[in-house]
């Protein structure tokens, strides 16, 4: 009678976090949730998903410990499992994808690269650019997202915003924008609509969630 060894026991366990990963809307959620803690109600209005299907795939989610829940009052929160490592890991599944998927990498082509095809500024750039003052940081996320946390100083204009509040971001000096992380469009649209208004303004690499998990100072709003 054979027995499972330690091995194949951390690899059946590790065999369920990636089932818990392959789902574009469990993807998704994880996304959300890197930004803050949220509800099912608020979660199910981001992805468009009905609050049945959403609790389903969060719940998956929570099997594999990479979510858990906390309650404030009468509500029940949804939050990631230890941010940093799951940041990391949805981070690492972009790099295989974009390095061997022809589909990840047409995307990249069509969308991403041909509304920015410069090089985005990197976090370590960005703190020296910050601590001599040469830089303004635009958050296009959400007020509801920028009020959980962002980067210190930012400014926060959401997308939708933009054109009617320009009057707000300087003109003589460089812009910075970041979003939700390397995949969200909102900071690539921004860079292609001030760029095209005559700004100086590049993208930060990633986003909000590979900033608070490298350890990066954030600010919150009280």
């Amino acid at each position: 009678m054979s027995s499972i060894g330690p091995k194949q026991s951390i690899f059946a366990s590790l065999s369920e976090v990636a089932q818990a990963l392959g789902h574009a809307h469990r993807l998704e959620l994880l996304e959300h949730l890197a930004q803050g803690a949220r509800s099912v109600e608020e979660l199910s209005v981001r992805t468009s998903l009905t609050f049945a299907n959403t609790s389903r795939h969060l719940q998956i989610l929570r099997r594999a410990r990479l979510v858990d829940t906390e309650r404030r009052g009468k509500h029940v929160l949804y939050r990631l499992a230890g941010d940093a490592e799951v940041v990391e890991l949805i981070k690492a599944l972009g790099r295989v994808g974009e390095r061997n998927l022809a589909e990840v990498n047409r995307v990249m082509t069509d969308y991403f690269r041909a509304r920015d095809a410069l090089e985005a500024v990197s976090r370590q750039d960005l703190i020296s650019r910050l601590h001599d003052g040469l830089v303004t940081v635009l958050d296009v996320r959400p007020e509801d997202e920028f009020v959980l946390g962002h980067l210190p100083g930012a400014l926060n204009i959401p997308l939708s915003e933009l054109e009617r509040r320009l009057g707000e971001l300087p003109t003589d000096r460089e812009v910075i924008a970041y979003c939700r992380g390397p995949y969200c469009v909102l900071s690539f649209e921004a860079v292609a609509a001030l760029r095209a208004r005559g700004y100086l303004v590049h993208r930060l690499e990633d986003g909000y969630p590979e900033w608070k998990a490298a350890g990066l100072p954030i600010e919150a709003v009280a």
